[in-house]
């Protein structure tokens, strides 16, 4: 059962009950081959016990990974529930997980999983093809929003259940990503829990789960408190030595990033990801950090790289030109931006898959330069006209939106944005949103324009943000609502395409013909992860591996006792702590 209560800073400061492991009873032949291997980016040095607790920035609106896409609901779902297969943390090879094996039909079309024996609930049942066919049903569930999964899942007939241990998929068409989108990025939920519920309200309590972590404790808007599971079906197995090393994780939320560092400062927060370059740079500074109590670490590895832009609503007749959304890309300074407001820290973003672009390839996409006159120009041949009074209007009507935001600190990119667009005669507003609020008007398209950040995979699959049928079903990534039958045909075209390399050309085709019809003014994106941490962990050789984030500390970083008593002594005498690597490159 899961606790919501009022609650002091100290609740989270409370000494911690060791979690024992409990003896494993298994067959060690029932392990699956490539999991009786060591894990090569674990620390065979890693510890079990102590706790780590991480800076969230907003409380989810939901726990429940499924209705509620946010970072941190993802780390934590992601920690009770499990896929089907998972990868090699290096060669990015299928490696066992749910399944201890499957087939793949010479077609391409039919995929047999056979579960793993061992797989267990954590009230003791068995994970059995049922719960598969069921988590399949719950996301193909109209009444349920989870339409973002369901994108994918269309692809299939519903799952057949061979015995309890065996379930097949077929796909309705050939795609190379219909193994990965049922193998590895579902995760299987118990039928024997869920079933008969509302899908939609199980948000915060999930008592019965597969994963090495369960939830104990959730402080609305302070905290959620994960326990590691003593009896965790494959606590025994090699591949896992080294991970999920803390007894606890606790995911700390301040909703003022001000106030979160302050408490990161004291002690009270463990981990930082710095997503500001305005904390980097200003605030991450003093006698922690000077000292070594604090490591500020800048992390380059092969993570894959996102985009983070203004989406414009071309639902809305204000965007619905082209013209108009190039003449705002056209009236944002993002060098003046990134320099006096960021620090110099970034780099511009000119593609939506900035990734392609960081091993020296060129970029072909022309980057769109800081020009109010052009900009003018582009807004009268769409014709808004500048009245008596210097406002734009067409049709009788003024150049008026309203931008839609969810966090107080991006407001002064906006206004510097405001003050060029009053200048030609655009009037615009911000409306800042709680996380929940803001997520409910963007699922349903009510904004003119927002600021939007996505993430990306390793394997790239462009049809959820752009493909025209998602731009008129709500809850999708397509946000700007852009159809393009060109760019239509690429998507078909990839499909069917199982070469990565092939793939990705195709992509560059869709990035530029996107890129051209300014669906968002793009702004910038950080080819390195900023982490600020309390030298009181163990960390293996590449911090966050080769392709991890932040959310690798959690996995596979563990609490190190005699380190930590050392930093205490070194704080109490104000002396200096242990050298580390400022800058850590994946080699």
């Amino acid at each position: 059962m899961v606790f919501f209560h009022h609650c002091s800073e100290e609740d989270t400061k409370e000494s911690l009950s060791k979690v024992n492991d409990l003896p494993w009873e298994g067959d060690v032949a029932s392990i699956p081959n490539a999991l009786r291997m060591k894990n090569p980016v674990a620390d065979p040095l890693a510890k079990k016990g102590g706790r780590i607790r991480i800076y969230s920035h907003q409380f989810p609106k939901s726990l429940n990974y499924y209705l509620d896409q946010f970072t941190t609901t993802a780390r934590i779902f992601t920690s009770l529930y499990e896929p089907l297969t998972g990868y090699h943390p290096l060669t990015l090879e299928t490696i066992p997980h749910l399944a201890r094996e499957w087939k793949i039909s010479p077609d391409k079309k039919k995929f047999t999983f056979y579960l793993d024996p061992n797989a267990r609930w954590s009230d003791g049942k068995a994970v059995t093809a049922d719960d598969v066919i069921f988590t399949y049903d719950t996301i193909m569930n109209p009444k349920n929003g989870t339409a973002v999964f369901r994108v994918s899942l269309s692809r299939f007939l519903k799952p057949v259940k061979l015995d309890d241990l065996t379930v097949v998929f077929e796909a309705k068409e050939v795609h190379w990503n219909n193994f990965n989108d049922i193998a590895s990025s579902i995760f299987i939920l118990p039928k024997h829990h869920f079933e008969g519920k509302d899908f939609n309200k199980e948000n915060m309590e999930f008592p019965v789960v597969s994963g090495p972590y369960k939830i104990t404790e959730v402080k609305k808007n302070r905290y959620i408190k994960l326990e590691r599971r003593g009896d965790w079906w494959q606590r025994a197995y090699p591949f896992n030595e080294g991970r999920n090393n803390f007894d606890q994780i606790v995911y700390k939320v301040y909703n003022e990033e001000a106030v979160a560092l302050q408490a990161f400062k004291k002690g009270d927060i463990d981990i930082y990801p710095v997503y500001s370059a305005f904390v980097w740079v200003e605030e991450a500074k003093g006698d922690a950090f000077d000292k070594n109590w604090i490591a500020k670490q800048r992390i380059f590895n092969l993570k894959p790289i996102g985009f983070q832009g203004w989406a414009m609503n071309s639902r809305r007749a204000i965007f619905s030109d082209k013209r108009v959304r190039e003449a705002m890309n056209l009236l944002v300074d993002r060098k003046l931006m990134i320099d006096k407001l960021a620090y110099g820290e970034y780099d511009p973003t000119n593609s939506y898959y900035p990734d392609f672009y960081l091993g020296g390839e060129k970029n072909p996409n022309q980057p769109t330069e800081f020009n109010i006159e052009k900009a003018r120009k582009l807004l009268a041949e769409a014709g808004w006209k500048p009245n008596a009074e210097g406002i734009l209007e067409k049709d009788g009507k003024p150049f008026q939106f309203s931008i839609l935001d969810r966090d107080k600190k991006t407001e002064k990119y906006f206004t510097v944005f405001l003050e060029k667009a009053k200048e030609v005669g655009i009037r615009a507003s911000i409306d800042t949103l709680d996380l929940a609020a803001w997520s409910e008007r963007v699922d349903k398209y009510d904004f003119d324009m927002t600021w939007a950040a996505w993430g990306s995979g390793i394997f790239k699959d462009p049809e959820s943000q752009w493909l025209s049928k998602y731009a008129d079903e709500e809850g999708q990534p397509n946000l700007p609502g852009l159809k393009i039958p060109e760019v239509d045909k690429l998507i078909e075209r990839q499909k069917t395409e199982f070469s990565v390399t092939k793939r990705n050309e195709i992509l560059k085709q869709i990035d530029r013909i996107v890129y051209k019809e300014y669906p968002y003014v793009l702004l910038w994106h950080l080819p390195s992860t900023r982490l600020l941490y309390w030298q009181k962990y163990g960390v293996p050789n590449l911090p966050l591996g080769k392709y991890g984030d932040e959310s690798f500390s959690s996995d596979y970083w563990w609490y190190d006792e005699e380190k930590d008593k050392k930093l205490s002594d070194a704080v109490s005498r104000k002396e200096k702590f242990s050298d580390y690597e400022a800058v850590v490159r994946w080699k």
